[in-house]
């Protein structure tokens, strides 16, 4: 989770809003993702394992959707208010899976299985909790950059973050890809001497 870094696309996604609804929206987002994550801090292992499914195909699936986000990002699909007013961009793609994306939910599941103690998993839940309001702040705090980028330099921004979300997109996927590459190598013996 990046508290500068989630700016630019927040103000791509939140840009035709009035700063009453990009209020809300960051309220909403940072609700969700602290819903999600802390629901994987508690039973994240548990999820996982009732589906059978492995944290590099959680980081795969995350990496796609936020290939798609991205895409609509820089084709200015994003920008379409007939699609605005049919979903919620607080929610998806903003709350998750870009505030609680593949990235974030895996760390959380590996830290709380790695907690040696009780009072870990308490600074764990403290960490949790002020990430979340450091991103709600800043966030909510963004709007400075709207007065001052005007539409103009919205849009521009719009597509830069539709790159950078693709960046992060590809990467997750490749971390994906990596991931099963050393599983299967250290399932077949390959690569060990």
């Amino acid at each position: 989770m990046d508290p500068p870094g989630i700016v630019p696309i927040y103000l791509a996604l939140t840009g035709t809003m009035d700063k009453r609804e990009r209020s809300r929206a960051a309220l909403q987002a940072t609700a969700l993702s602290l819903g999600v994550i802390t629901l994987f801090a508690l039973l994240g292992q548990q999820i996982i394992n009732y589906l059978h499914i492995d944290l590099a195909a959680l980081q795969g699936a995350g990496g796609l959707l936020l290939l798609l986000v991205s895409l609509q990002l820089l084709t200015g699909k994003a920008d379409d208010p007939n699609d605005q007013a049919t979903s919620n961009i607080a929610l998806v793609p903003l709350g998750t899976p870009l505030l609680a994306g593949p990235g974030a939910i895996v760390a959380v599941i590996l830290f709380v299985q790695q907690a040696p103690s009780q009072i870990s998993y308490l600074w764990i839940a403290i960490a949790i909790v002020f990430l979340h309001i450091v991103i709600y702040l800043v966030m909510r705090f963004s709007g400075v950059l709207v007065r001052i980028l005007r539409r103009g330099g919205i849009e521009v921004l719009t597509r830069i973050a539709g790159v950078l979300l693709a960046a992060i997109a590809v990467q997750l996927i490749a971390n994906a890809v990596m991931g099963y590459v050393e599983v299967f190598e250290h399932s077949s013996g390959i690569g060990t001497w």
